[in-house]
């Protein structure tokens, strides 16, 4: 068994779109639109099935914003520098929440943004985990 991929619902689909691609890095993989079932599919990522896991972004047409819940925590993305990734993310306009540091209690130096939607991803600097 294996990975493919993480779905996440969107309030606008270019907005996200443009904000994992631009801000991101990621790439437009592929898009499925399904207008008779009124949704539209955008998998996005740093490389595609069956290497890289991908990042499905599903837009409910007629639908602009989600409650996120409880149940909900963050993605997890592996960056090469923490502190260089937050100040590209700002300088995108990309909101920080957690500015790169180490974890409570241990060396792994870690970051949280948010997304567009209000999805939290945390960015894990490669090489402290």
């Amino acid at each position: 068994m294996r990975l493919l991929h993480t779905m996440l619902r969107v309030g606008d689909l270019q907005r996200s779109i443009d904000f994992y691609t631009r801000v991101m890095g990621m790439k437009l993989l592929r898009t499925t639109d399904r207008p008779a079932q009124k949704y539209t599919l955008a998998f996005l990522g740093y490389g595609s099935n069956p290497d890289h896991a991908e990042l499905e972004l599903t837009h409910n047409h007629g639908v602009e914003r989600y409650d996120m819940g409880t149940a909900y925590g963050h993605l997890a993305i592996e960056v090469p520098d923490a502190r260089a990734a937050c100040e590209h993310i700002r300088a995108n306009g990309g909101q920080v929440t957690r500015e790169a540091g180490p974890v409570a209690g241990g060396a792994t130096v870690i970051a949280f943004i948010t997304d567009p939607d209000g999805y939290k991803v945390e960015l894990i600097q490669r090489g402290t985990l």
